[in-house]
């Protein structure tokens, strides 16, 4: 009797998750015009990249693994379950953000230089800061747009440091200050 017990009562547990309503992906609605993400690449093991790193070569590269292409799949699927429509989806030319954004599914990859990443050459923040500022202002207002990058060119762009795979909805103003309107965090 226990034990039948205890299996209806996982029967209801069960049952009451099933029609227990999905929490939206974001409070902020993703589907309309003006829609901004800007993400860290999803799951790629160690930190910056490797002696002998060369562009031209992912070989070379810190690389995403099966656990960070399951990460990027599934964020791209919550984004479309959202409403999330890109009319451009750009990414830094490291292979961990350009496959994380071929992953995500939401249609073209264009290569934007501004997203490399800068984390073994700070000489470089300010320059490529300035120019995915000056990208983003220059934006139609009515633009929905993904970028895929690296966690020193947001943290430069936004002063948050953020996880792989988590994204950050934005704001830009005219003058080129960028406000964050929500962290939407990994899976």
């Amino acid at each position: 009797m226990t034990r039948r017990r205890t299996l209806l009562r996982t029967l209801v547990a069960l049952a009451a998750l099933a029609v227990a309503p999905v929490p939206p992906l974001a409070a902020q609605p993703l589907d309309g015009p003006g829609t901004i993400l800007i993400m860290r690449h999803a799951l790629a093991p160690g930190v910056g990249d490797p002696a002998g790193f060369r562009l031209d070569d992912p070989s070379t590269q810190r690389n995403l693994d099966e656990t960070g292409r399951a990460q990027a799949r599934a964020i791209g699927a919550r984004l479309r379950a959202a409403g999330f429509v890109a009319d451009r989806v750009l990414t830094s030319r490291w292979r961990r953000c350009s496959e994380t954004a071929e992953l995500l599914d939401l249609g073209p990859v264009e290569p934007f230089p501004a997203l490399d990443s800068f984390f073994g050459r700070r000489e470089r923040r300010a320059e490529q800061t300035e120019a995915l500022r000056r990208f983003l202002t220059e934006l139609p207002p009515e633009s929905r747009v993904m970028l895929v990058t690296h966690q020193v060119n947001i943290t430069a762009l936004t002063g948050v440091v953020p996880r792989s795979g988590e994204i950050l909805s934005l704001a830009v103003g005219a003058d080129g200050a960028v406000e964050v309107l929500e962290r939407i965090p990994p899976p």
